[in-house]
């Protein structure tokens, strides 16, 4: 392609939203016009089924439920009832906030909450982490630290970064259902880490919940209780009290995060795609994969504060997207699988093998044009090292381009909380109407349901085993004999994990599978 005729592409092919300073580049995605007309009908259908869900639709069939995340930057478009609902928790985050930042509300030895410990999961977490790591400063007033799994290594790690500053911290714990068995764990360690110090938990924590939930009920007597509604998945939660209240606890303008949201939205409902880059999006989306996630989608944020949104998209995605039926029940096996770092990093990683290797992926560059809160400092005459970051962006793209790799490039003015809204809303969208095109239902997530169905399930045959080991040392075939079970593997996996954290005795045999358990 000429250099002419990849302007004209360029020119024809680029996305422009004014109101945030925010442009995607498609045109080094290979499609056709004939293509591109192709999809318009499809694309229509999707815009109204958006339409319907913004108004209220049941969206998720199964479960019975609306899907709101919209109305949570725009509380005029939802029911009056949810409305009054969305207001008066954003009411509630900026008066809790407040009030921890001035003092008016500290722990019982009448110490200044320095630190948040966030106890949460999946979307619990992402999102809250991905804010952090993306607008912190070293001036906030709060230190956010994370229990995002029940690993009792990741607990022991946070609280010794804590070590004295557990009296300052504010414990936020956010399940909508409090039954998440990983949430839960993360509680009840944070609560036993307080307990040996001396201190009231009570007077540390705060939850984010369901109205009666399990959680709901465990936090009575706490500091405060947040609203989580059944209309707002957790993979879409962050512009709701989940991701709003760490975030206004670190001291970011909450304020400005529901306003790029609301703007982003305002825009991709429109049916323009040079003014809607989720829509955009999405159809390229389909076109790289042919519509059934023949291609992986790599993220390369050239902007360290974008670490996590590769990350984060993962969930947002593939969670949404990742499905074995359609809405009409026909098995379809769907998907997008997301992965990505950062660039340049990764130039000295695996875009060897994007630019030379197996083709089974597509691009999705995100451009920063700001590279710092100062002046750049040149690092080379009139060279600095952003000028330099954009070069191995752009040079990548050409590289990736010569080699017929597709690519889109995401370029927003800089890292806001405005603009993080703006991004989050975007690919929210972008979501919902890939979802439409490929006719699956992206608001529920019956493979997650059927994982914590296994894992309770191997809880239960793990009380059976300790039930079943005594003095004599057993193999693993003769305890799962004496359990009840045929599940051998299971219940070696289970042995070995209990000897190896001193809660059996393990004698070694003939070969590992050999070896005996006793008490």
């Amino acid at each position: 392609m000429t250099s002419s005729s990849s302007w004209d592409r360029y020119s024809k092919h680029l996305c422009v939203v004014d109101s945030l300073g925010l442009m995607l580049d498609a045109s080094k995605m290979r499609f056709s016009d004939a293509w591109l007309a192709s999809m318009q009908a499809p694309l229509t259908k999707a815009f109204d089924a958006m339409d319907a869900l913004e108004k209220g639709a049941v969206a998720n069939p199964d479960e019975g439920r609306r899907v709101g995340h919209y109305w949570l930057r725009a509380p005029e478009l939802a029911p009056p009832e949810d409305a009054a609902a969305i207001r008066a928790a954003l009411t509630q985050v900026k008066t809790f906030a407040k009030s921890v930042h001035s003092g008016a509300i500290q722990s019982p030895a009448g110490k200044r909450f320095t630190q948040v410990l966030l106890v949460g999961i999946g979307g619990s977490a992402l999102g809250p982490q991905l804010a952090t790591d993306a607008l912190g400063e070293a001036t906030d007033p709060m230190t956010v630290h994370f229990f995002d799994n029940t690993d009792p290594d990741g607990f022991d790690r946070v609280f010794a970064r804590l070590g004295a500053r557990l009296a300052e911290t504010l414990v936020v714990v956010i399940s909508k259902s409090g039954g998440t068995k990983e949430t839960r764990n993360g509680m009840v360690e944070a609560q036993a880490a307080f307990t040996r110090a001396g201190l009231d938990f009570s007077k540390h924590a705060v939850s984010v919940t369901g109205a009666g939930s399990e959680l709901d009920k465990a936090s009575q007597g706490w500091l405060a209780r947040f609203p989580m509604w059944d209309w707002v998945g957790g993979r879409t939660s962050e512009l709701s009290a989940v991701g709003l209240l760490p975030a206004a606890l670190q001291g970011i303008d909450i304020d400005a995060m529901l306003e790029g949201a609301r703007l982003a939205d305002v825009a991709t409902r429109t049916r323009d795609l040079a003014t809607n880059p989720a829509a955009l999006m999405a159809l390229m989306w389909h076109h790289a994969t042919n519509g059934r996630g023949q291609k992986d989608l790599v993220v390369l944020p050239y902007k360290d504060r974008l670490l996590l949104m590769s990350r984060y998209l993962q969930q947002l995605v593939m969670e949404s997207l990742g499905k074995e039926k359609d809405l009409s029940g026909a098995v379809v096996h769907q998907g997008l699988a997301v992965y990505g770092n950062k660039g340049s990093t990764d130039q000295h990683a695996y875009v060897q093998q994007l630019r030379d290797g197996v083709p089974n992926f597509f691009m999705l560059f995100i451009e920063v044009l700001k590279d710092r809160a100062a002046t750049g400092m040149e690092v080379e005459p009139r060279v600095t090292s952003g000028d330099y970051l954009l070069g191995f962006l752009l040079g990548t793209r050409a590289a990736l381009d010569e080699s017929g790799r597709e690519s889109m490039t995401l370029t927003v003015p800089e890292v806001s909380a405005k603009i993080l809204g703006a991004l989050i809303a975007v690919f929210e969208r972008a979501v919902g109407l890939y979802a439409s095109l490929i006719n699956v239902n992206a608001y529920h997530q019956p493979g997650v349901e059927a994982g914590k169905k296994a894992a309770t399930a191997v809880l239960a045959l793990q009380q059976k085993v300790l039930d079943a080991v005594d003095a004599t040392p057993r193999t693993a075939a003769d305890v799962a004999s004496r359990a009840g079970s045929a599940d051998i593997e299971t219940a070696f996996k289970l042995l070995s994990h209990l000897a190896a954290n001193g809660r059996l005795s393990r004698a070694p045999g003939a070969r590992r599978v050999d070896d005996r358990f006793s008490r």
